[in-house]
């Protein structure tokens, strides 16, 4: 969380700025001087501007924000780790929608570094190389979705059997969630946390 930084100045005081005859007058710098300390932040905000756009710089209340900026949804129960890539890589995500590799690493960064994920499709296109041959591939058209979570996972949700089911119940609705985005709107979508 951001806060005040004590003893900020502003790195070009306006007394300075005064023609030398008016930089001798004693009310005139106490006064100045009061604006110096309420524009010091402005301008360190200002300065430091690139930091608040870079997932990895940014403050973790501005992560939000910046989420909207590349059109992702943080879960506030995220560490601000997971949150940073979650935002850091949604430019290429975008890009990869659709794709298998866009699916994995979506469901990847959902899930969390330390889950096991498996996505399988049933296949983009379908034709048989023999004449009235048989169709490769599934015909019903259904990306499946397969999640064990890490070590972490379990201690989080707690060690009674409701809490496990809960925790494995939000992660599933997250990652439907976030696999309606990326997977084309005609596919079936099915899901599987391991041990739920």
């Amino acid at each position: 969380m951001r806060g005040l930084v004590p003893q900020l100045e502003n790195p070009s005081p306006y007394v300075t700025r005064l023609p030398a005859v008016l930089q001798e007058d004693e009310f005139l710098q106490r006064w100045l001087t009061a604006f110096d300390a309420s524009i010091a932040p402005v301008l360190s905000v200002l300065d430091n501007l690139d930091a608040y756009v870079r997932p990895g710089t940014t403050p973790a209340d501005f992560l939000d924000w910046l989420a909207s900026w590349v059109d992702v949804e943080l879960d506030e129960e995220w560490p601000v780790e997971q949150r940073r890539r979650v935002v850091a890589d949604a430019a290429g995500l975008h890009r990869r929608a659709g794709r298998f590799d866009g699916v994995l690493e979506t469901v990847q960064l959902i899930a969390g570094p330390d889950a096991a994920v498996d996505v399988v499709e049933s296949g983009g296109t379908s034709w048989s190389a023999t004449a009235r041959g048989a169709l490769p591939g599934s015909p019903d058209g259904a990306v499946r979705i397969s999640i064990a979570p890490g070590p972490g996972a379990s201690k989080a949700s707690g060690s009674k059997a409701g809490a496990a089911e809960a925790a494995a119940e939000a992660l599933r609705r997250r990652v439907e969630r976030a696999a309606r985005r990326v997977v084309p709107a005609h596919i079936r979508i099915e899901i599987e946390i391991a041990g739920a």
